[in-house]
């Protein structure tokens, strides 16, 4: 084919400009947060490093098609391209997760995992219907059905009647036996189970009777664990539940979207999900992000993967323990997947300061809510994940030093409270990046986290040295 075109001079000339070139201050922005990226150490646990063929497929040609619809079934013309990369799509989200064609069905275009969870919740049950969620300040989710004493905060609790569970306040754990004397009590008509903070494992069996019970739903929302479901490193939630949803990006590591599994032999379930993603929730498509997942599906099913997801509770669980040594108190007394919730209130910090502090020596983690917690504002925790760090080719000896970083992170947050002689956030912060000791203690630390972070490849990019250095 010639490759003579000539690029034309008019109103479309912008179309073919290198992005350095047409918009130097965007291109910018994209190195200078490829360097945060490299340069520092990701311990959210909602994040994750996405692959180079991943992140090819999402930046691909196929972000110009519409295709609002299903497979054979489209409002546009040119599709079939897409719905071969949309079918393709579900056979491998399906084979994934080890699941029968002909028992699970699986719609892969909700946008999002908040989205993927509304139009489940659109499919299974009307409005007002009652929901039962774990509750945020326990671990769960906003889409769960969160509200607080003055407001309806998310979509799920101003359309839903909801009824949050809880844990155990002593131990961390979901008080399954109070869920159970709850449901009886609230009659709820779904139950949804995960969390976005919760250390531990489900117990599917046992929420299944629990709905049976009512003659509710079960759903389940794995978006934080699906990866390490898909390597069998935690319990399926498929054996038992009627929906289950998942977002792509976090330990699946793919881009951000979401996926919605449904039974076939149920209730007609197929096409009542089908039509709550569109055209009920959400319009077309988006073709490239789709592409992005179908790749990172074909990635969870090598046997590369399994070791990854291995490896991502072995990392968390060596921080545990490394934070256990200096005598921090863990929710949960550790973690069986990929996460960590810190409790700092035994030392007398919040998650506020941890979280500042961490963002000024190039550490990124959030503050997060623990058992017994009464203000979401001034948490008494933050949340650490193994996923991002185990994408970068850590092991245990590597993120066993992230968390001696950890540890010096609240040294010098006891230092700068100490310093700014108040407990408000702004005169903390105000200390340590003064001219005190805890300023200069900063700057060193954020110096040796750099230093740390550079001797690891960053996913998706293959040559290390071309990243620009900023800072």
């Amino acid at each position: 084919m010639s490759s003579s075109i000539p690029i034309p001079n008019d109103f479309n000339k912008m179309l073919y400009e290198d992005i350095s070139v047409y918009d130097p201050e965007v291109n910018e922005l994209i190195e200078k947060e490829t360097w945060r990226q490299f340069s520092g150490l990701e311990l959210i646990a909602s994040e994750n490093l996405t692959s180079l063929a991943v992140m090819q497929a999402n930046g691909s040609i196929l972000t110009n098609k519409y295709s609002e619809g299903l497979p054979g079934a489209r409002y546009y013309g040119g599709n079939e391209h897409i719905d071969v990369l949309e079918n393709l799509t579900r056979e491998r989200a399906l084979k994934a997760f080890n699941l029968d064609p002909k028992v699970w069905g699986v719609n892969v275009q909700p946008y999002s995992g908040s989205t993927a969870n509304f139009a489940a919740f659109t499919a299974l049950i009307q409005p007002q219907d009652r929901i039962m969620g774990l509750g945020l300040p326990d671990g769960g989710h906003l889409t769960h059905g969160y509200y607080t004493a003055k407001k309806k905060i998310t979509a799920s609790s101003i359309y839903f009647q909801s009824f949050p569970y809880r844990v155990d306040p002593a131990t961390g754990l979901i008080d399954y036996e109070q869920l159970a004397t709850n449901a009886n009590l609230f009659k709820p008509r779904l139950v949804v189970c995960g969390g976005s903070a919760y250390p531990r494992d489900w117990e599917y069996e046992r929420l299944r009777k629990i709905a049976d019970g009512q003659g509710a739903y079960l759903m389940s929302d794995m978006a934080h664990i699906s990866g390490l479901v898909a390597a069998a490193e935690q319990n399926s939630p498929f054996e038992y539940c009627d929906v289950v949803t998942t977002t792509t990006h976090k330990t699946l590591r793919g881009p951000r979207a979401g996926l919605i599994f449904f039974r076939k032999d149920k209730d007609d379930l197929e096409s009542r999900v089908n039509a709550a993603v569109f055209p009920a929730c959400q319009g077309g498509p988006h073709n490239n992000t789709i592409a992005g997942i179908c790749v990172a599906l074909k990635q969870a099913a090598e046997p590369a993967f399994k070791d990854y997801a291995k490896q991502v509770r072995a990392n968390a669980a060596a921080m545990a323990n490394v934070l256990f040594k200096h005598g921090y108190r863990l929710q949960t007394d550790g973690t069986a997947n990929h996460l960590i919730l810190w409790d700092l209130r035994p030392i007398g910090l919040t998650g506020s300061k941890i979280e500042k502090i961490c963002d000024a020596v190039h550490i990124t983690l959030n503050k997060n809510a623990v058992a017994g917690d009464t203000s979401a504002l001034v948490p008494g925790g933050v949340r650490i994940g193994s996923s991002a760090l185990t994408s970068r080719s850590m092991f245990e000896k590597d993120v066993e030093q992230v968390a001696e970083f950890l540890h010096r992170v609240v040294q010098i947050s006891l230092q700068a409270q100490k310093e700014a002689g108040s407990k408000k956030l702004k005169d903390f912060v105000d200390a340590f990046e003064g001219t005190g000791e805890s300023a200069k203690l900063v700057k060193e630390l954020k110096e040796d986290v750099k230093n740390f972070c550079i001797k690891f490849p960053l996913p998706s990019v293959v040559d290390s040295s071309t990243i620009k250095q900023f800072d």
